[in-house]
């Protein structure tokens, strides 16, 4: 592991993810290694119960970026005592609302997003157990936004928050506060690493963020109902 992602998820993670394999480090752990195998929330739900299981989550991959990893960066920290870290901030206003019509939005509401997951969840074991995950590392009393998330203000708060831990907690040498749109060269330059003649790869998060949620729900609902109504008695 050569660095470990603080930063919260929509601060351009995706874009972190696609940019920090380009530079040689990857595979690159991200939020969508565990929609894409959701046999691993056990893995994390024995990280949020106190367990370390970071050679079996982190087996083969040389970064990572966004939740559950950056939930768990001063615990990663000291696994990784080589690792540098670094944290991805962006405009508070613009984050939140980039969060709420996201992360926030699937568990919350009765939009189209938020009832179809739910939906999921009386039919599929896995997804209900990963919902149960996001609830406690984001809601609950382990979560980031434990101390309330109803209102803008309340997550902004927090946001800001957990950036001025991650900057009093990493010893200055061994982080790199950064923004999507600083571009490759404080990133290079803080890994060693030479800038590549390609441009900063860029990841539109909200889109497949939604896709996944929404398609996800509706294959397991489509093959609940051929389960329930159309397989042999």
């Amino acid at each position: 592991m050569r660095l470990i992602g603080a930063g919260l998820p929509r601060t351009g993670t995706l874009t972190q993810k696609l940019a920090l394999e380009d530079l040689g480090l990857g595979p690159c752990y991200h939020w969508v290694n565990v929609i894409a195998d959701l046999d691993q929330v056990e893995l994390w739900s024995r990280a949020l119960d106190g367990e370390a299981p970071w050679d079996e989550v982190f087996d083969g991959q040389r970064s990572t970026v966004d939740w559950p990893g950056g939930y768990f960066y001063r615990e990663l920290m000291d696994a990784y005592p080589e690792a540098k870290v670094l944290l991805s901030v962006r405009d508070p206003e613009a984050w939140e609302r980039s969060f709420r019509d996201t992360i926030w939005t699937m568990c919350h509401g009765e939009s189209l997003m938020p009832l179809l997951s739910r939906a999921r969840a009386e039919v599929d074991p896995r997804w209900r157990r990963y919902l149960a995950l996001v609830d406690r590392m984001f809601w609950g009393p382990q979560g980031t936004f434990s101390a309330g998330h109803s209102e803008p203000a309340m997550l902004i708060e927090q946001m800001v928050r957990h950036n001025e831990e991650v900057k009093r907690v990493v010893p200055p040498e061994r982080l790199l506060v950064w923004e999507v749109t600083d571009g490759w060269g404080p990133l290079c330059e803080f890994l060693e690493v030479d800038v590549p003649d390609a441009p900063l790869p860029h990841a539109n998060e909200r889109g497949p963020f939604v896709e996944r949620v929404i398609g996800g729900a509706l294959d397991s609902l489509g093959a609940w109902r051929e389960r329930e109504f159309f397989s042999p008695a």
